[in-house]
């Protein structure tokens, strides 16, 4: 691949958290790229600068605007570390010719692992359990009712891979029933029985979200959902916070309208310190760390760096999220 920079093409990284950017550096060492890491911390105005000169980047959290992009011309990919692209304007930069794209196979054991988590812990109790017995508590159990879920309803909103997966270990439980909402399926899978949202909240003891938030999935479930919901339903989101109207989430768990939540994600993050869910004893809560563990670490790094590996070598990405009907040429700076 020839260039017309001197030193290679820059990669910028926004955001740290890995460590380093050895993985990546490896990846695409083919093209002499220089991977640089610069902390943006969510700041718009310094992603902006960040991303000057850059012929790719790799994100997290912080946003890629239409400002943004337009302060790199040479730019050919933008990658997201992990699967929602919400944070990245990806009609704008399609019209820019530049390829935005994802790591979605990455992290699906972890992610469904962290939702049963949750949902044990929320159905037994186990933070406040754990607190109760620390305080000197003993033999409390009537105290605070719990329910079997071997025999109940499961459903799901989005079965794409997680969704799957939760499922699968789920079944291992004994729920009788497993009701799902997608709309990109046409035929339920085995086992499945394909619902509308309203009727999977009025039948489901534990309503596991698994899609992406999009205009369309943003508060799925509102208060009137929610509404419908058994008093004895649980409420597990390893997904996105903005997919749930907390508000009206934090009225049903507050009043005792249903049983509980466990949730990884919310609507702004991270959450302050005074949130009003976190004086609620039914609800049991994590910091986004549902994807996490080693190996998926260094399975999205190598992933998200294979697919500019793919753009720089004129091939399109495997996970390309922003289509457009005809495929550009690449930006001069790589070619």
């Amino acid at each position: 691949m020839n260039t017309s920079h001197s030193k290679g093409p820059l990669v910028v990284v926004l955001d740290e958290g890995y460590g380093d950017t050895k993985i990546e550096q490896a990846v695409l060492q083919a093209y002499g790229a220089r991977v640089v890491e610069r902390p943006c911390h969510g700041d718009a105005a310094e992603v902006r600068r960040a991303v000057a000169g850059a012929a790719a980047v790799l994100v997290r959290e912080s946003p890629v605007n239409a400002e943004a992009i337009a302060n790199m011309p040479d730019c050919n990919a933008i990658v997201r570390y992990g699967v929602g692209v919400d944070n990245i304007d990806r009609t704008f930069a399609a019209s820019r010719g530049i390829y935005v794209a994802n790591v979605p196979d990455y992290g699906v054991e972890e992610v469904s692992d962290h939702a049963l988590a949750l949902l044990f812990a929320v159905a037994r109790r186990v933070v406040s359990r754990d607190r109760a017995v620390r305080d000197g508590a003993w033999n409390i159990a009537r105290s605070e009712p719990m329910h079997r879920l071997a025999g109940g309803t499961v459903g799901l909103i989005g079965y794409g891979r997680i969704g799957h997966a939760f499922h699968r270990k789920a079944r291992a439980l004994g729920y009788s029933r497993t009701l799902v909402h997608d709309p990109y399926l046409r035929e339920p899978p085995e086992g499945v029985e394909l619902v509308d949202v309203d009727l999977l909240c009025r039948q489901a003891d534990v309503i596991s979200l698994h899609a992406p938030l999009t205009e369309s999935s943003r508060h799925i479930l509102d208060e009137e959902r929610i509404s419908l919901m058994k008093p004895t339903a649980i409420v597990i989101n390893t997904s996105r916070g903005g997919l749930i109207d907390t508000t009206a989430l934090q009225r049903a768990l507050s009043s005792g309208r249903i049983f509980g939540a466990g949730l990884d994600v919310f609507e702004q993050e991270p959450p302050g310190p005074a949130h009003p869910l976190f004086t609620l004893s039914n609800v049991v809560v994590s910091d986004h760390t549902g994807w996490y563990s080693e190996e998926s670490v260094r399975d999205l790094r190598r992933k998200a760096a294979e697919e500019i590996a793919r753009v720089f070598s004129g091939d399109v990405p495997r996970n390309w999220v922003n289509r457009w009907e005809r495929q550009p040429v690449l930006n001069p700076s790589m070619t």
